[in-house]
This record gives structure tokens, sequence and C-alpha cells, in this order.
């Protein structure tokens, strides 16, 4: 006889336990499976991104940087540093510290509203049953009226350059890298190659970052992917584009060993690297592995994907997907409101996700950040824009913070004014984005962002100012010209 609920997600990351907290406080009867365990082999909750992905890895972007900061950019405001020095496994500490109370933190949250934790592998049965194989071994079954599968995501792996979890690592690995290598190979120049380079870049590694693809931040506006490229580059980070890594060997024996990357190079030749340590990040795959039974009735796409339809509805009756196992981008907060929209359909509300505004963040310093079309799919798309733009070199505020690199970009159709996209690379950007992101959620003109009033002085009057010159009526630069 199983037990009997009337949600069981599978799954307790950003999308799964956002779903079971929503479902619970609906008034359903909810329970959420979660393999998840920490180092002392104990069930935790928060999935990929509190434990190895999005928490702890700014974490260390912000442990890095303020490093960087008190080594090499106070002196401009007249601070004097001498000496200064990085504990490494001190960092790896309060990373791990951070990670320890927000997983926590959810098991808290599952019991004020009611949630029932299960901690061990959840596979779905036919009719909604969930067998749950708990880390003891021991096997349960649950049944529920609606099952979510929120199983999340997990590195991709290549041939070329088989993870060791020693000298070659995954993403995952690279958060617990406990000495400064002197020289750190990345393949693969995404979001989180990035952000991995740029921690150990600000603590002393030369980092290469090999990126297969010909165009730096293909998914990016263009313009502000040059831009990012430029400071980036700037700041030491050896980005190589166009080229494809096609062997790995490791050499040496314990502290000594290094590895040896061939890859051929944007000229078609090819070239060797040694590097001390080298991370794999060339994207991540759904995980679905031992989740679904042979006959429980729902599909894989293609690629790997749960199918679903645009309300996350699998193809088995009563069974939802969502987040990084479902299309779309591998977003937490993409999956969080997917949860969110899912628990409330359950219980009979209308909800939807709102698919084309969706912001998306590259924590690096400065930030990267975007909503909504980039200028080249409204070009491909033949839809008329207007651009405007306003370079953080002519903010007051971003002056006063000696953080006067990057711009803001806001792209506006040329009839209607609607805001189209935004795009950001500069100081906080992944906050200011989110400025326009609400404007574009209430179908707000350009206009009506340039007629806000923002407050003085601060890093958001950039945003008003590219508002503004959209219409060529910006204040602080010179107008361009509108498009025709």
């Amino acid at each position: 006889m199983s037990d009997k609920f009337d949600v069981i997600v599978i799954g307790s990351g950003p999308a799964g336990y956002v779903a079971a907290i929503r479902a619970a406080q609906l008034g359903l009867k909810t329970a959420c499976v979660e393999k998840w365990k920490n180092a002392e082999g104990q069930g935790v909750n928060g999935g990929t991104c509190l434990n190895v992905g999005c928490i702890p890895s700014k974490a260390l972007l912000d442990s890095s940087y303020k490093y960087h900061e008190a080594k090499d950019d106070l002196g401009i405001h007249g601070i004097s540093t001498k000496d200064v020095k990085i504990d490494v496994p001190s960092m790896i500490a309060r990373k791990a510290g951070i990670v320890k109370q927000l997983t926590g933190g959810i098991a808290g949250l599952f019991k004020a509203n009611g949630v029932t934790s299960f901690y061990g592998t959840g596979k779905l049965l036919a009719n909604r049953v969930v067998e749950v194989t708990g880390h003891d071994g021991k096997v349960q079954s649950l049944s529920a009226d609606n099952v979510i599968l929120a199983s999340g995501s997990i590195p991709v792996n290549i041939p070329v350059a088989p993870v060791d979890n020693d000298v070659i690592i995954d993403s995952t690995g690279a958060l617990e890298i406990d000495a400064v290598p002197e020289r750190l190979g990345v393949i693969g120049a995404g979001v989180i190659g990035l952000e991995l380079g740029s921690v150990w870049n600000r603590l002393g590694s030369k980092v290469v970052l090999l990126e297969a693809m010909p165009n730096f931040l293909a998914m990016m506006d263009q313009q502000i992917a040059k831009e990012a490229s430029k400071i980036l580059t700037k700041q030491g980070l050896d980005i190589r584009l166009n080229c494809r890594v096609t062997g790995s060997e490791v050499t040496g024996k314990g502290k000594k060993k290094t590895v040896t990357v061939t890859f051929t190079d944007a000229d078609g030749k090819e070239q060797k690297e040694v590097f001390d340590k080298l991370i794999v990040c060339v994207g991540r795959r759904p995980f679905t592995q031992n989740l679904l039974a042979a006959d429980c009735g729902v599909n894989l796409d293609e690629r790997g994907f749960i199918y679903v339809n645009d309300l996350c509805s699998t193809s088995a009756p009563g069974v939802w997907a969502i987040g990084d196992v479902v299309r779309g981008p591998m977003l937490a907060h993409k999956g969080s409101e997917e949860g969110v929209v899912v628990a409330e359909r359950i219980a009979g509300q209308k909800a939807i996700v709102n698919y084309d505004i969706i912001p998306n963040v590259i924590y690096t310093h400065p930030e990267v950040a975007s909503v909504g079309k980039t200028e080249e799919q409204l070009k491909a798309d033949g839809e008329p824009y207007n651009v405007g733009v306003f370079p953080f070199a002519a903010s007051g505020r971003a002056m006063a913070a000696n953080e006067t690199a990057g711009m803001v970009k806001i792209l506006a159709h040329a009839d209607t004014d609607r805001v189209l996209g935004a795009h950001i690379v500069g100081p906080s950007a992944a906050d200011l984005v989110q400025q326009v992101a609400i404007a574009m959620e209430f179908g707000s003109s350009a206009e009506d962002i340039g007629m806000t009033i923002f407050g003085h002085p601060t890093l958001s009057e950039a945003v008003k100012e590219a508002a503004l010159a959209v219409n060529g009526h910006a204040i602080h630069i010179a107008n361009r010209k509108k498009r025709k």
C-alpha cells in the first residue's frame, strides 16, 4: 500500500522546491523527493543550484573579487594596502557554510509549509506511482494525483577530455580547488566558463579559455558581447575563439601532475597548451537517468529533454515537468517560475509563464545581463526597431565608484516604441536589467521608462538615459540619429 499525496515533486532544486512550497501553500498535500547528499552523507535540498551551482559559484566570485579589489583597485580611492594574501581553503570553507545555511533553510521552509520530505532516488512508475529508493537502500512507493518532475541537469562530458576529478574537472570540481593553479585551462567560454575562469584569474592563475564557437557569447546581443570581450580580455582572461579541443593527456605524479591539451586554432593549425588544471564547461544536459519507468507514459524529445507543452504538461496525464529537464534556457529563475505556475494550475488557477521575458545574467565583473530580443534577432525577424545606448563612462555614480566600463542598450519597436529588449554590461547589470524586465512585463514603451523619475546619483539613471536615447532625447550624451 503506497502513501497517497495530491502532489509529489521529484527534485528539490529551484524548480522543484518552489513547486512543492507553492503547492502546499495552495492546500495540496505535497511531498518532495531529493537524491542529493552532502559531504556527511545526509540528504539535503537545493539541487545543483544551491549545492554546486549558482550559489557556491557566486560566493567564490564575490570572495575572489574582494581579493582582487584589495590587491589592485583600492589605490585609486586613496586606500593603501600591502601584503594582501588569499587563503583559498578559508574561501572554500566560507562557500560551504553558505551552502549549508541555504540548503538547511529549504528544509525549514518545507516544514513551515507542510511539505513532506523524502531523501533518496525517485523513479516515476505507471499511474503516477513514485518509487523512492532511500540512501539506506530501502524502497517505498508513493502515489499522487499529480507528479512534477524537476530532476535538473548535469555537466556534459566530452571524450577528448575525460573528467578524472583530479587534474581534469567539471564545474562541480572547480568549486573545490584548494590552491591557485599557476596555469588553468577552461574548455568553453560560455557563462560557466567565464565565471569560473574569472574566479581563478583574479586569484593569480593564468587562465586560457578555449571556445569552439567563432563568436563570443553568440546568444547575447553582439554589441554587448564585443564590449564584454574587450573588458574581460583587459582583465587578463585569454579567450580563444574557434578552437576545437582534439585531445588531452595527463602526465606527472601527485601535485606535479599536468594536462597537455591539443586543439586546432582559428587558422586550423594544431596547438598544444599545458595546464595544472583543466575545467570542462561545454554545457549541461537534462538528467533523466533512472527517472522514468518504461511504462510511465512520459516521452523524451530528440535532445533528451522531457517533452512538455507550453504549460509544462507531459505526455502522461497528471505528470508535469519543469526546470532544466525541459526545453528552454537552463536558468534557475525560469524553473522556479514554471514551478509556481504548475502548482497553481494543479490547484485550478490559470497561471502562465511569459517565456519572452526571462532575464539572463553572467556574473563576471562587470556583470553581463539581458532580457528580451537582441538586435540580431530583430534584424532576422525583420522587425523595425530603434536603439538607445548609454555608456557608464557618462554616469556620475559609476564614475564615483570607479566602475565606468560598459553600457546599457535598450531596443524598442520603431512604430509603437514598446520595449523589445535590454542588454547591459556594467556594474550591477543583473539588478539593472530587472528594472527593464518589469517594464516589459507591463508593456511599457521606452518613453515610459524615460518619463520615470530615477534617484540621483544612481546607476539606474543609465537605464533611464538609454531609454531616452531610443528616441533621441538623452540628456547626458550626444544623441544618435534615429533609425528610419
